[in-house]
């Protein structure tokens, strides 16, 4: 197994799916998943106000991105391939400094 293979991730997510039955057991439905992942990016921003050690974060941060590959299953989207056309996209995208900080948008002036 190459660790650093997205299909390895995606077939990793699909057996962890398949061993609970998410498909059958409400796993997989969608409002759910968000609620899933808005409580995951509260742990995130947990570990980084609270000065949590970076492990911590990682972990926290596993969570979200297996839970971002399960809503890829669940809704029936190739998330690989939607990530590479969304970065050809921001590619694109010119960034400003906004209150201190980069951003890149789709600016409309």
């Amino acid at each position: 197994m190459n660790k650093d293979s997205y299909q390895d991730m995606l077939a990793a997510v699909q057996a962890f799916h398949d061993k609970h039955d998410f498909k059958n057991t409400g796993g997989e439905e969608l409002t759910y998943r968000i609620s899933l992942m808005a409580e995951e990016l509260g742990e995130i921003s947990a570990c980084v106000t609270k000065g949590k050690p970076r492990e911590a974060l990682a972990e926290e941060v596993a969570d979200l991105l297996i839970l971002l590959i399960g809503t890829g299953i669940a809704a029936d989207f190739d998330l690989n391939a939607a990530f590479w056309a969304k970065m050809e996209k921001i590619m694109q995208r010119k960034s400003r400094m906004v209150n201190g900080a980069i951003r890149v948008s789709e600016f409309r002036d």
